[in-house]
């Protein structure tokens, strides 16, 4: 005779077991700061370095980036979190961001970008030079 209190038991343990696997992985955030400097008269480009604080150590990366519908040139520092990491190398990889802004010898700027590996940077900082930008912009980060 097969007791039922156990095949009770048995049935919860297996559906436990399987939520915890089919559970994600836990994603952590870091902080970021990136400096960078970009012009162009329609199609623009830039370039510059950063860090990723990530778990107490710090990461150094470079940047490339083009942007189409841009006129003139500016740089600054931008600063933030990057969300939804699992290790440091998930930073990696080209972001696209949709928006628009300009700044005047010096302006606020606020992006929120996502890569392929789903890493979301929220960045903010000042600008400094006079660009006009309206439409996709793409960042590159490599480590």
């Amino acid at each position: 005779m097969i007791n039922r209190r156990h095949i009770f038991k048995t049935a919860a343990a297996a559906a436990a077991a399987l939520c915890i696997a089919a559970a994600p992985a836990f994603a952590d955030s870091g902080k970021v700061r990136l400096r960078f400097a970009s012009g162009g008269f329609i199609i623009g480009v830039g370039g510059g370095s950063g860090t990723l604080t990530f778990r107490g150590r710090t990461y150094p990366l470079s940047i490339g980036g083009l942007s189409i519908g841009v006129i003139g040139a500016a740089g600054g520092t931008l600063v933030g979190r990057a969300l939804n990491l699992r290790q440091p190398t998930d930073i990696v990889g080209t972001y696209t961001a949709i928006g628009a802004g300009v700044a005047v010898a010096a302006g606020a700027r606020v992006v929120r970008m996502q890569n392929q590996n789903g890493v979301i940077l929220e960045l903010h900082g000042n600008q400094i030079g006079f660009q006009a930008a309206a439409g996709l912009s793409g960042l590159s980060l490599s480590m």
